[in-house]
């Protein structure tokens, strides 16, 4: 069983070729395929021998067999608590499969507002969509003395490579500049073009009419388009950029300045010609792309992945599209979604609602043995008390909850949520999803808390 193989996540880092540093550069290079353990050190050097490392901790023998009543004892004194409001929601289910052992709602099949628990749903349609293994790619064409930059929808497209000195992010990133640099490569002597891009891989409206007015100029979320560097943020400032289209595009425009090509006049909208690509820069693969924003709840990303939804499914990349994507798509991976209501990727919209089923369904089927392919949902999933959007959380109730519950928050006003995964004292590892959508005005940290405290609670249970 998968069990806490949902621990693990990758970590970036920069790739140096020691052999060929240690050699001077004066022999062929080492196959990339070999493995470096099994290279003879260089004359002079003694290494001790590899080892392998010990567990970071004892593997989980789970029971199979959960107390129902362990698990309503352990939560309902949470659930009960005033301050969350009139309308909670929660359901509990082993990992393994068979009938939740706790269910709250006012009636059957009820629904709440989701928040950011969407993007557990974005995130298992983008990668029964596309698969894990699938990238963005960013392209340069040419058809004379004229280049298009062509935007493919990276989520995480930015202007320049990080410097050696800041800290590697993850998952890596692709850049204007290393493309603008491809691009003066290929065009050999030519030194002055014009620039046009394309961002017609989306369609319809950037922003979207079921969010608040204020989102964009916040900087809650930048207008969507298949083409943009930073995620449409201004730097240095709060607000989002107008056109993120345009605003590549002149980035795009210095970089190849930058490279020795001018650019003349200003970059301008157009269909790109159907030529071959003179240059390209890819994502990250999928399956990075969705750790990270399911880690720190990135609205910009989920927002990006609706819109690769609905290209995958119908050819159009609107957010109509992207939400009748997501509904067939889980519909035949067998998941119901009742009477959900999605009208984004993100959860930013308040006129969203979900049946707290849907998300153990997706939790579930995301950790089956045979899907592979959907495992990044699991393990991006922020880790309590140590990674992404649950790093300062879950530190005031058991502390045995820390490190043994992971899940995606959920955060508007008036609304929290939880939806993850526990495992519990006995190895047992339950599905859990927590919403309250009335939370009173006064309250909305203090019920976040409890909620939190509640999640931590089904981690310090022994609920065999």
């Amino acid at each position: 069983m998968l069990l806490l193989a949902l621990v693990a996540g990758g970590l970036a880092a920069r790739r140096y070729d020691l052999v060929d540093r240690l050699r001077g550069g004066d022999e062929p290079s080492a196959s990339p395929t070999t493995d470096p353990a099994t290279l003879a050190p260089p004359p002079g050097v003694d290494l001790p021998e590899v080892a392998a490392p010990p567990p970071v901790a004892p593997a989980s023998t789970p029971t199979r067999d959960v107390d129902a009543a362990a698990v309503r004892r352990t939560l309902q004194p949470y659930l009960r608590d005033r301050r969350l409001g009139p309308h909670v929601l929660a359901e509990v289910a082993p990992l393994a499969g068979g009938a939740p052992t706790l269910t709250r709602g006012q009636r059957p099949d009820d629904v709440a507002i989701p928040a950011s628990t969407t993007k557990v749903v974005t995130s298992t349609a983008a990668l029964l969509a596309l698969g894990p293994d699938h990238v963005f790619t960013t392209e340069v064409r040419r058809q004379g003395r004229t280049l298009t930059l062509v935007g493919g929808g990276d989520p995480y497209l930015e202007r320049t490579p990080l410097d050696d000195g800041e800290p590697w992010p993850y998952p890596a990133r692709a850049d204007l500049e290393t493309l603008a640099e491809q691009t003066a490569a290929a065009l050999g002597g030519v030194r002055r073009v014009r620039l046009t891009y394309d961002d017609t891989l989306f369609s319809g409206p950037q922003v979207n009419a079921a969010w608040e007015d204020d989102y964009v100029s916040s900087g809650e979320v930048s207008p969507t388009s298949a083409l943009w560097v930073d995620q449409g943020r201004v730097p240095g400032q709060l607000g989002r950029q107008a056109d993120p289209g345009a605003e590549a595009a002149r980035a795009f425009a210095s970089a190849l300045g930058a490279a020795g090509v001018t650019v003349r006049g200003a970059p301008a909208p157009a269909r790109a010609p159907r030529t071959s690509a003179i240059a390209t820069v890819d994502s990250a693969p999928l399956a990075q792309v969705v750790q990270r924003l399911l880690d720190v709840s990135d609205n910009d990303a989920a927002e990006v992945l609706l819109r690769h939804v609905g290209v995958a499914t119908s050819g159009e990349g609107s957010i109509d599209a992207g939400v009748a994507g997501v509904r067939r798509l889980l519909r035949t991976a067998g998941v119901r979604m009742g009477d959900s209501v999605l009208l984004d990727g993100s959860g930013l919209s308040r006129d969203n609602r979900l049946d707290p089923s849907v998300l153990v369904a997706l939790l579930r089927l995301a950790a089956a043995d045979d899907r592979p392919d959907l495992r990044a949902v699991v393990t991006g999933l922020p880790v309590a008390g140590f990674t992404g959007s649950l790093t300062d959380r879950m530190d005031q109730g058991p502390p045995a909850g820390r490190g043994r519950v992971r899940a995606k928050t959920g955060t508007l006003s008036n609304v929290t949520a939880l939806a993850g995964l526990a495992t519990d004292l006995d190895g047992n590892v339950l599905v859990f999803v927590l919403m309250a959508d009335r939370v009173p005005d006064p309250n909305g940290v203090v019920a976040r808390v409890v909620l939190d405290d509640a999640a931590a609670a089904l981690g310090a249970c022994a609920c065999s």
